[in-house]
């Protein structure tokens, strides 16, 4: 017999939240209740922690969310009871000019579960049919990166990278690798990362990268000198994954003379960059932002399927939704952290 309580997290309001008992409906027609297996945590969960980005309280965060089909509304039947499926989070109004141009990541509604509605940190989540996957066959563990995997597929979109470039990667954590890996089998001839983090660069060169560079902090300016001459006059694309300012400012001289710059890294709303207009200008450079997915999600799946997207190694820490406290910590601070998920 299903529970008629669950326990969630919930925030009241900006870094207060509490692990508690909250009500547990059943779905109404048209929704699929998920038995959630885990969930990953990331650093916009460390940005809704601090009131950021696109939220509202009370709030239950969890936006990457591999479950098993617990429950069938009405009309539902496209599931079964017991398959593993993975969520698109994301949703938008439908209604708005954007959406009805089918530019639906540029709606002003936009938001979802996890962000706007009650996510997957809790022991079950409920959404529409429409925004849960088949994963089975899938194990959890790999299962669990299809959002993150979504918004990697939704950056390559955006760069749409040519045959044979070149391209630099800022930034080791999981959506960093992951797009990284994506770069490599869509065209990019080599792809190299770069990072604080030893640990995360070898796990790059594990997962086949061609090339790891190991930054040190407080001496960004040798590192961007040492990366320019490993770029022979610049890089086709150079990717930021980190969200750090100090470091977004620094890719524009690193890439190529009619090459791209993709902010990807999640920066604080407040941080501001100073380029120069006229290397812009003289240098035809493009400067694109890849904000996150709306529509990837199968194509995120069928790459984790292919093995073209490989997660081997990835997931470091575990924690349980009474360690929810723990689980932020170590996405915030620890450098042993790769993947941290919640498995409630």
């Amino acid at each position: 017999m299903t529970p008629s309580t669950m326990r969630a997290v919930v925030y009241d309001q900006p870094r207060e939240f509490t692990v508690k008992e909250v009500p547990l409906r059943d779905p109404e027609p048209g929704e699929v209740r998920l038995k959630v297996v885990q969930g990953g945590v990331c650093g916009t969960d460390l940005h809704l922690h601090e009131g950021g980005f696109i939220t509202s309280y009370p709030l239950t965060p969890g936006h990457e969310n591999v479950g098993t089909v617990e429950a069938l509304g009405d009309g539902v039947d496209s599931f079964r009871v017991g398959e593993l499926v993975a969520v698109n989070p994301n949703t938008t109004c439908g209604k708005c000019p954007a959406c009805r141009s089918g530019d639906r990541l540029y709606c002003p509604s936009f938001g979802g579960w996890g962000t706007l509605k009650p996510g997957g940190f809790a022991d079950y989540l409920i959404v529409p049919e429409e925004q849960v996957f088949s994963a089975e066959g899938l194990d959890p563990d790999v299962a669990v990166f299809a959002e993150p995997a979504a918004c990697a597929v939704h950056g390559i979109e955006i760069l749409q990278p040519r045959p044979g470039t070149t391209a630099l990667v800022f930034g080791t954590g999981p959506t960093g690798l992951l797009l990284a890996q994506l770069l490599a089998s869509s065209g990019a001839a080599h792809v190299t990362v770069a990072s604080i983090a030893e640990p995360q660069l070898r796990r790059a060169e594990e997962l086949g990268l061609d090339s790891a560079y190991l930054m040190v902090r407080g001496r960004l300016d040798d590192d961007i000198a040492e990366l320019a001459k490993r770029g022979d006059g610049g890089f086709d694309y150079v990717i930021d994954a980190t969200g750090v300012a100090q470091v977004q400012e620094r890719t524009v001289e690193l890439a190529r003379s009619g090459g791209t710059v993709l902010l990807y890294g999640v920066a604080h709303e407040d941080d501001r960059i100073a380029i120069s207009p006229y290397e812009v200008f003289r240098r035809e450079l493009t400067i694109r932002g890849s904000f996150a997915e709306i529509d990837t999600v199968p194509a995120a799946l069928a790459a984790l399927r292919s093995g073209r997207i490989r997660t081997d190694g990835l997931i470091t820490h575990r924690f349980g939704l009474d360690d929810y406290g723990a689980a932020m910590d170590a996405v915030r601070s620890d450098d042993s952290a790769h993947k941290v998920v919640m498995t409630p």
